[in-house]
């Protein structure tokens, strides 16, 4: 019975270390899982599938029309936009002529 006791108590206070870890954004092995950092990509977003500035006649968040339109940008990890590869170029960090 003190066995139940002792093995209940460990638990619960495991289960309560991992929400204390989860709530300051890093796993149990100290490793950050907080939001990566984003920033805009120029040229990448699918046609409908921007998140804001898609140029002349359109308003905003899925609004292009075309596929990698060239000043429609999407939020990705930031360091990753001008290596991403598109079957028009790379990614940009400022809006390109179309």
């Amino acid at each position: 019975m003190i066995t139940r006791n002792i093995a209940a108590s460990v638990f619960t206070l495991g289960a309560l270390a991992a929400g204390v870890a989860l709530a300051q954004g890093k796993d149990m092995a100290g490793k950050d899982t907080a939001k990566p950092a984003m920033e805009k990509c120029y040229g990448v977003a699918l046609a409908g599938k921007n998140d804001c500035a898609a140029g002349p006649g359109t308003t905003c968040a899925g609004t292009s029309k075309t596929d990698y339109q060239a000043n429609a940008w999407k939020n990705v990890p930031a360091g990753t936009c001008t290596t991403m590869k598109t079957p028009k170029g790379m990614g940009t960090l400022t809006p390109m002529k179309s």
